[in-house]
């Protein structure tokens, strides 16, 4: 079907439109994907989907036509742990670069991908630039205790323009929901990543059900997966079908305040974090606490996947 047709089924005013099925979803978003589409029709899939909403079985549709055509990275010796970091810093340092050198430390495998979407705010590649990362090719193996960054364009082109609509419209679009969901690892990966209203914690973990994805949700630092260093944010482990809350949200007033940098750029953030590196400056707390959920949670997919594999992570210097 056309997706002028979709269109019509979508953009609706509120009381008549209509959610499309996972087939129809699919087929849409593999049109959007493929650049079969003109830019009018893209913006108005992007206004009436946002309009709209997307639902668990569309998001799942849009989901697989992402994955059919992703070039997906090789699995690795453990479980991968996924970081998808779009949002950038706009008032708080960007600490995702800090949490996967934290978990790769404690030799898990990290695959960081990510694009600009937003212009004038400091991006997770920008941090890791400063301290020596760069990118690297979906077709590179992840070996444990490393991390790797790869470009959104490099995963899935067609899927890089449509976050660039952002820029024609001013709006964010059901690309902006997909990247931070999907799952580049052709094999066990666990995929950590934040939402920005609590609505969106059920339907997120609905659709990562539908999928068998295990994944480790929470309110992220301004739309990025990584714990507010302020305060403990309610976590949330999906697996095996069951949601279950495996952190609670720290209460109350704040007692103390993290030793974190009150500037946000690059430099002044790779500084920060390689103080904490290098043992110089303590690890936030509750950043702390989410490495510690995501090891247990890697720990238990590994055994799921082979119990003989149910060993101590062994944390490297």
């Amino acid at each position: 079907m056309s997706i002028s047709s979709y269109i019509k089924i979508i953009g609706r005013a509120a009381p008549g439109a209509q959610p499309l099925s996972r087939e129809q979803a699919a087929d849409l978003m593999g049109q959007v994907l493929d650049g079969s589409c003109t830019d009018l029709e893209i913006g108005a899939f992007c206004v009436a989907m946002r309009i709209k909403g997307e639902t668990p079985e569309e998001m799942a549709g849009f989901l697989d036509a992402v994955h059919a055509r992703m070039n997906r990275l090789p699995a690795s010796d453990r479980p991968v742990v996924v970081l998808p970091s779009y949002n950038g810093a706009r008032r708080l340092p960007v600490l995702t670069p800090l949490l996967a050198l934290m978990l790769a430390r404690k030799g898990l495998p990290v695959l960081l991908h990510g694009a600009s979407t937003e212009d004038g705010r400091v991006t997770s590649r920008d941090v890791l630039a400063q301290l020596g990362i760069g990118t690297h090719a979906p077709a590179d193996r992840i070996a444990s205790g490393r991390v790797h960054v790869v470009p959104t364009e490099r995963l899935l082109p067609g899927l890089k323009r449509l976050l660039d609509v952002r820029r024609a419209i001013g709006l964010r679009n059901s690309g902006h929901a997909l990247v931070k969901m999907m799952n580049p690892i052709d094999g066990p990966a666990l995929v950590v990543t934040s939402y920005t209203h609590p609505e969106y914690a059920a339907s997120m973990a609905t659709t990562f059900d539908l999928f068998d994805t295990a994944a480790l949700l929470l309110r992220g630092t301004e739309g990025e997966p990584v714990a507010d260093a302020r305060r403990t944010p309610r976590m949330v482990l999906v697996s095996d079908g069951v949601a279950q809350c495996v952190q609670e949200a720290q209460t109350g007033p704040l007692t103390t305040l993290p030793r974190v940098p009150t500037l946000i750029d690059a430099a002044t953030t790779a500084d920060f974090t390689r103080a904490v590196m290098e043992g110089r400056l303590p690890a936030p707390a509750p950043v702390t606490l989410q490495v510690e959920h995501i090891v247990r949670a890697c720990k238990a997919l590994e055994a799921a996947y082979d119990p003989t594999l149910l060993q101590p992570l062994v944390t490297t210097a």
